[in-house]
């Protein structure tokens, strides 16, 4: 029981932050169609500025000024670059956020350097919130788990019971409608890939001293949010909030296993012997596979469900 609450818990972190950082991608594409491959260089951005800001004005003011900066930085991207790129299709759009992507880990190396930098935690989410069968349940993922849900909630809200979301969603479906009533429909995109932005930003600033923060902090999660919004479905914020808590808890109980998947097999009553096809790989403890499981997790989705957990869009 004990190893099944806290790993649970440590999962559904994981698995927030993997939302907050997935939650901006599913944004811009399912208001733009656009798949952002520098969006976990955003992240990687809000991490470094709030380690740079944070020395200056302290860690809760940075909580709003550094996502700021990455929502002007994502902006004016869009605006100077993607959109003259947008109207040639997806793949000089991938292509242009692709550029990017390594233009940001040369910048942020040229400034900050290769290794990693002391961002730590403020006083007030150092130390544990509660302890449970003897083990501390640190402050700091408390809060990213609260910081992920506020943002779920303020998202929906500002999509579903706004005039701006109404606007923003128009401009999607019927653009040309959108702008005969007087709405200027490159500037909502401008805003909305900017918004998306800024999501990964937020996630950075609270991400980045949890964890670690560091040039390859981009590489280690990009791969994996890109996983989430396609399990959990192109462009459906709610699919990509339960594909990010799938993952999260199955990677999470994973690499707590020690158990080789021969003695699982053994234990559901196959017969595995040194004989048998495969022995070596299945030789392999879980805690080891558990980096693949997300890409196998995604394999099975796209052969059995396409569409993702709960994606809607055709395209």
């Amino acid at each position: 029981m004990e190893f099944f609450v806290i790993s649970l818990l440590n999962g559904v972190s994981y698995g927030l932050l993997l939302f907050m950082l997935s939650s901006g991608l599913t944004l811009i594409f399912s208001m733009m169609g656009v798949l952002n491959f520098a969006h976990a260089s955003f992240y990687m951005l809000g991490a470094y500025f709030a380690y740079t800001l944070s020395g200056v004005i302290g860690f809760w003011p940075t909580l709003v000024v550094a996502p700021l900066v990455v929502f002007a930085l994502g902006a004016a991207f869009e605006r100077f670059s993607l959109r003259r790129v947008h109207r040639f299709g997806h793949v000089p759009e991938l292509l242009v956020t692709f550029g990017l992507s390594y233009l940001i880990l040369e910048v942020v190396q040229l400034l900050w350097g290769r290794s990693p930098v002391p961002y730590g935690l403020p006083q007030a989410l150092q130390g544990s919130l509660f302890t449970l069968y003897g083990i501390q349940f640190p402050r700091s993922r408390s809060f990213v788990m609260l910081v992920a849900l506020l943002m779920l909630l303020s998202v929906w809200l500002l999509l579903t019971r706004t005039r701006i979301g109404l606007v923003i969603q128009a401009a999607l479906k019927h653009p040309e409608m959108v702008e005969a009533l007087g709405h200027n429909v490159p500037r909502v995109f401008m805003l909305v890939f900017g918004g998306g932005a800024a999501l990964a930003g937020l996630a950075g600033v609270i991400g980045g001293n949890t964890y670690v923060t560091e040039p390859a902090m981009a590489a280690s999660v990009g791969s994996i949010i890109f996983v989430v919004v396609v399990v959990g479905g192109m462009g459906s914020l709610a699919g990509a909030f339960l594909a990010s808590l799938l993952i999260g808890i199955i990677q999470t109980f994973a690499v707590a296993m020690d158990h080789s998947v021969a003695t699982g097999l053994r234990a559901l009553g196959v017969a595995v012997s040194e004989q048998t096809f495969g022995y070596e790989l299945l030789k392999l403890t879980i805690s080891q596979v558990a980096p693949i499981l997300p890409y196998l997790f995604l394999v099975l989705i796209l052969i059995f469900r396409p569409k993702g957990l709960l994606g809607t869009r055709e395209d």
